[in-house]
């Protein structure tokens, strides 16, 4: 046991490791690759632009021959992605949805826009059967602009390749009486609303500002706007007093920003599964709330093991720590 405890810790402390290298380029210098950087590495080769991506980066985030030669090959390699702006542009909401730039109380609606090569988090992290956890970096080699929800200046939600791809199955999965938490700028509500399968669409939001915007603006360029229903409430209230006798099929929570803030979020709307049992629920970037929740729950049986003081075995360790035990363990946290 002793040996297979301490390879997942040692995958736990690369994963860590990568992921904060990675969250300081995208936090303090998304734009570090530039079109020249590229250029001079690839000498004009197009076919080679994302392995110079790769390869440009890993030997930012690492001085050491053997770590760089990992980084790249376990995790850069795996997830950095140049991605089609025209794939994107397609998008539904993106052709149909005209976003004013306006303001609401604290908030507002606008644009921003990635340069040419900055980096973003696109898609949900990935997690290999060997504990490796992948953050997904997506970049476009031309300028790209999506529509924004700001508070107080700060980005709420976009509706940026992140978006899209992280709703991309809840929005497969949505049928009947849909139940959403958490308004943003209505992209997952036209998304669903747009489905023969999906009969209403009722939204739960605390923000009278955020709906007065989408009542305004947004909402009036619905096609099926008279399947939309909006409920100002904050999410745990209705969760607890109104979610039962919605008899809803299916419950999309997005109530975070991010992992930071979303964990002890998705623990609380985790609880009240149990008062609908006839309902499918599914939460926004799940995988990496999971992922936070997994090595939470691996630092305490860790502890344990060294000071052998865990009476399991390491097949019930690693059942712990799977997706599939952890969204039902997490109800009873």
């Amino acid at each position: 046991m002793i040996k297979r405890i301490e390879e997942i810790n040692k995958r736990k402390e690369m994963n860590f490791h990568v992921f904060t290298l990675v969250a300081s380029y995208l936090n303090n210098c998304p734009d570090l690759v530039t079109r020249e950087t590229i250029v001079e590495i690839t000498n004009g080769v197009k076919a080679n632009e994302e392995r110079a991506f790769v390869s440009f980066l890993a030997n930012v985030f690492s001085e050491n021959e053997d770590e760089i030669k990992l980084i790249e090959k376990e995790y850069l390699s795996r997830g950095i992605k140049q991605l089609s702006p025209e794939e994107y542009l397609k998008n539904p909401f993106l052709v149909n949805i005209k976003i004013p730039e306006i303001k609401e109380g604290n908030w507002n609606l606008g644009y921003q826009t990635y340069k040419p090569y900055e980096g973003f988090i696109y898609r949900d992290i990935e997690t290999l059967p060997n504990y490796t956890e992948i953050p997904q970096i997506g970049y476009f080699n031309t300028e790209f602009s999506y529509p924004t929800v700001f508070e107080n200046g700060i980005e709420w939600m976009a509706i940026k390749p992140n978006e899209i791809e992280t709703m991309k199955a809840p929005i497969e999965k949505a049928r009947g009486r849909v139940l959403v938490y958490g308004l943003g700028i209505g992209y997952f509500a036209y998304m669903v609303s747009l489905k023969q399968e999906v009969e209403s669409v009722t939204i739960v939001e605390r923000d009278q500002n955020v709906i007065n915007l989408f009542k305004q603006h947004i909402l009036p360029q619905f096609p099926n706007k008279s399947k939309i229903n909006i409920v100002k409430s904050d999410a745990f209230d209705y969760a607890k007093s109104e979610m039962k006798a919605g008899n809803f099929n299916y419950v999309f929570t997005d109530l975070w920003h991010d992992v930071s803030d979303g964990v002890d979020l998705y623990v609380k709307m985790k609880k009240y599964e149990g008062t609908c049992p006839n309902s499918q629920f599914e939460y926004w970037i799940e995988k990496s709330l999971l992922s936070s929740i997994r090595w939470s729950i691996f630092g305490g049986i860790y502890t344990r093991v060294k000071a052998k003081s865990f009476n399991g075995t390491i097949e019930e360790i690693e059942k712990y720590l799977t997706d599939d035990y952890l969204k039902s363990f997490v109800k009873f946290i």
